[in-house]
This record gives C-alpha cells, sequence and structure tokens, in this order.
C-alpha cells in the first residue's frame, strides 16, 4: 500500500512532469483531479486512458479546485508563491513535485538502498553533463538512466520499468531545473552538483539571490557535494562536514579535485596533478564543456566511487546533444553553421562565444526574461565580427552592446538572419545561433527555432548539411 493511495491529489499543470505525476498518482490509488489553465493541454489524451476516473479541470478555474485535496502536485512550470498553489500552503495544504513522488516511490518500493542517485542544477550545461553523466556511468557497467528535466520524467521511467516487469535502474542521473528543486525533499541525491549560477528566470525570482538558494537546495542530504571553484556564488554553497569534490577551469589545489593544467603548450584535463585527457581530444567544444565534463567525472567519483582513469574512452566517445553549439552547416569556403538554440540566457551565449576558436557572427534575441544583457558586451567584443539581433528584446540586446564597436542590425525573423549573417561571414568564420533568450515570443519551442535556423542555412548557395 502506498501513501498515495486513498488520497485526493490535485495535479496542477499537465505538461510532461505533471502528466507523469497524475499517472502515478492514479496508478497508486490516488483520488486525482487534473488542472490546467489551458483548454487542451498536450497529454489530456494520455491522461483520460491511463487514469479514467481521473476529475479533469481545463481552462479557467479557481479556488474550487482546492476542494476535497489533501495533497497538492506542482508541475514545475507553476510558481508556487503565487495563484491556487499560494492559496493551498496558506491552507496547509501539503505541496509536493515529481522529485519527491520520486523519492517517496523508492523509498516504499524498498530499492533506495540499492539506488544510487546523481543530482545535476546549473544555469548552463545541465542537460549536457546530465546526458554524458549517465553515458559514463553506463560504460562503467551501471544501469543508469537520465530523467528529469532533460525527458523523459523520471516517473515515466520508474512506470515503464513497473510495467516491463523489468529491474529498475541502478543509477538515477537527474537533471533538475531550480522550479523542479522548489518541491524537491528527501531525494538525498549521492553526489550533486551545481554546474553554475548566472542570470536566468529573473521573471520568477526577485534576484540572483533567490535563484542561487533556490539551486542550492539539492544539496539535501548527505551525498558529495561537487561544486565549481570558478563560480563564488556555487564555490559559497560548500557545507560544514559534507564530502566536496571541486572542479574548475584551472589547474586544481587539492589532489582529489578536478580541473585544467598546460603541460608544454596542451591544455589536459586533469584530477590533482595527474593528466586524464588532452582538451583537444574532447569531441565536445569549448572549455566550458571541458568544465562540464570534469564535473561528471567528479560525479561518478564522489557518487559512484568511479574512477576517472575507467572513463576517458566513454568521455571520447560521447557526441553531445542537439541544439547545444552543434555543428549543423558548412559553406565551401569553410565558414561553419553552429546550433545553439538551447543557449536561453546570456551565460549560454557567453559560453558559445568563448568556446569558438574563430570569429562569430552572432544571431541572438527572443524572450529575455527579464535579465540583464550587459555580461554579453565583453564576450561579443572577444568573439563577434557582428550580430544580428531578432525578437521581442532585441532593442535590449543593442542597448547592451552599444559602443562595443561590433556591427549590430536587426532581421524581421530568423530566416533573414540567417541570411545577413552569411552575408557577412568571411572565409573561416562561425555564423552561431546563440540566442541568449527564450524563444517563445517567435516559435514554440528551442527545438522548433533550431529546425527553421537549420533549414535557413542549408538553403543558402553552397552551404552543405554536417
Amino acid at each position: 500500500m502506498s501513501a498515495l493511495t486513498g488520497k485526493h491529489v490535485l495535479v496542477l499543470g499537465l505538461g510532461e512532469s505533471g502528466l507523469a505525476m497524475a499517472r502515478w498518482c492514479a496508478l497508486r490509488g490516488a483520488r486525482l483531479r487534473v488542472a490546467d489553465s489551458r483548454q487542451t493541454p498536450p497529454g489530456l489524451d494520455t491522461l483520460r486512458a491511463d487514469a479514467p476516473l481521473a476529475e479533469i479541470v481545463v481552462g479557467n478555474f479557481g479556488a474550487e479546485v482546492l476542494s476535497g485535496i489533501d495533497l497538492v502536485a506542482l508541475s514545475p512550470g507553476v510558481d508556487p508563491r503565487i495563484g491556487i498553489a499560494a492559496e493551498a500552503r496558506h491552507r496547509g495544504l501539503p505541496l509536493t513535485g515529481e522529485m519527491s513522488l520520486l523519492a517517496q516511490a523508492l523509498d516504499e518500493l524498498g530499492v533506495r538502498a540499492q539506488t544510487r542517485i546523481l543530482a545535476i542544477t546549473g544555469t548552463n550545461g545541465k542537460t549536457t553533463t546530465t546526458a554524458l553523466t549517465a553515458a559514463l556511468a553506463q560504460a562503467a557497467g551501471l544501469d543508469a538512466v537520465a530523467a528529469g528535466n532533460i525527458s523523459p520524467a523520471a516517473l515515466d521511467v520508474l512506470m515503464d520499468r513497473l510495467a516491463q516487469g523489468a529491474p529498475l535502474p541502478e543509477c538515477w542521473v537527474l537533471e533538475l531545473s531550480s522550479f523542479q528543486i522548489e518541491t524537491m525533499h528527501a531525494l538525498d541525491p549521492e553526489a550533486a552538483t551545481v554546474l553554475n549560477v548566472t542570470d536566468d528566470h529573473l521573471d520568477r525570482y526577485a534576484g540572483l539571490d533567490e535563484y542561487a538558494a533556490t539551486k542550492a537546495a539539492i544539496f539535501e542530504g548527505r551525498g558529495v557535494q561537487v561544486l565549481n571553484r570558478d563560480d563564488a556564488r556555487v564555490a559559497a554553497m560548500a557545507l560544514p562536514g559534507r564530502s566536496l569534490i571541486r572542479f574548475g577551469a584551472s589547474a586544481p589545489a587539492a589532489t582529489d579535485d578536478y580541473g585544467l593544467v598546460e603541460v608544454a603548450g596542451a591544455a589536459w584535463l586533469v584530477r590533482g596533478r595527474e593528466r586524464l585527457l588532452a582538451l583537444a581530444d574532447l569531441p565536445l567544444a569549448g572549455r566550458h564543456n571541458a568544465a562540464n565534463t570534469l564535473a561528471a567525472l567528479a560525479l561518478c567519483e564522489g557518487g559512484l566511487g568511479i574512477a576517472p582513469q575507467r572513463l576517458t574512452g566513454a568521455v571520447v566517445a560521447f557526441r553531445g546533444l542537439p541544439h547545444r553549439v552543434e555543428l549543423v552547416a558548412e559553406r565551401s569556403d569553410g565558414v561553419r553553421f553552429y546550433d545553439d538554440s538551447k543557449g536561453t540566457n546570456v551565460g549560454a551565449t557567453v559560453a558559445a562565444l568563448d568556446g569558438m576558436d574563430c570569429p562569430v557572427v552572432l544571431i541572438a534575441g527572443g524572450d529575455g526574461k527579464g535579465q540583464d544583457f550587459s555580461p554579453l558586451r565583453e564576450a561579443v567584443v572577444r568573439r563577434a565580427r557582428a550580430v544580428v539581433l531578432i525578437g521581442r528584446d532585441a532593442p535590449r540586446i543593442e542597448s547592451a552592446l552599444q559602443g562595443s564597436a561590433v556591427a549590430l542590425e536587426h532581421a524581421p525573423d530568423l530566416d533573414a538572419a540567417v541570411v545577413r549573417a552569411s552575408e557577412q561571414a568571411q572565409p573561416g568564420d562561425a555564423v552561431l545561433l546563440s540566442p541568449a533568450c527564450a524563444s517563445l515570443d517567435m516559435f514554440r519551442n528551442y527545438a522548433h527555432r533550431a529546425e527553421v535556423f537549420i533549414a535557413a542555412a542549408r538553403r543558402l548557395p553552397e552551404v552543405r548539411a554536417s
């Protein structure tokens, strides 16, 4: 019997995580109500098929959805401090989320003691680091899955395994957004990391301090902390009495920390003084991806006890993920087109620019989510030949870059921006889509934005797919 059995549970929001929570609660015997402000939210047909007894409320609704409710499960997109969620809290109703339900499930199924959980957050790099960490754990022989914000939802993985009668994963590598961490309780990962903290989601948080504090809650429990020593906000998250592994793009001070060193003019990834892998052999471009790789190695050591020397072959074999500084096309004169549509904040775009080894024509703009764009300026001066701006917050980015001596212009849409960027690119340059913004002002999502960019690039004369 589950703690959910017989409980009247309200799931707010029917995105991927919300649907997974609803299906799981129904499977465990809860009386289910699901509410979503959209008239036809995604997953509605699946919910009706898998939870036919669920009460479904769509469109406008008020506090009446809380009537008779024992527990409220929040989708990540639902802010717990406002609206119905805030009213639920005011009434003393407990709030939960997918990660808390996962922790409860592993406990109830009697497998938590044999399970290893690695948890990853950060403003940038968390999806790549999650996928890489799971690949490294798999290369070491573990049944490891990447889930959470990266997709699939962790509860979907759990339900699929149970439905198949298959063993549950030995290792869960969980990408967690700050929104997911807000409702995370009792997960107690064996190792966790905050990769970095830069401006993002400031339309939800009062400022960077509140955003960082939310990220830091990933370290609840007793597990190993993996901290970026180059990020002052992250370095300050070290907790007394906890095992700690630090990583960064500099030489490590301690023998069990990770970093980069120069040896005879070549950069190496190292643990302490031991060389692990030449930076030139790393398939993921840029020093920011070297830092992500070091974090993944540290997580595997700290949370799984796997020595990094065993994993270098798997690091070299890892090819990265779509839409993250992905080479998608090349012109006959050597101009390369890179898709970094997942670069939805300033920090991601700065990292993408600094990872380039040639002059860049940058395409940026969209929904800025209340960010400060001024940190883009130095990276643009260092790396960019020109910048083509699109989207709602293009004027704000232009204002931040004024006086940089880099050519700036606006384009009415992404297709036109690609044409103009290609015209400005000289042989050997890179055309980089790294918007520093969310996509919803112009596109369905960041993947749709990437599709438009790739198609536009490949339509250009003398350009071929890569």
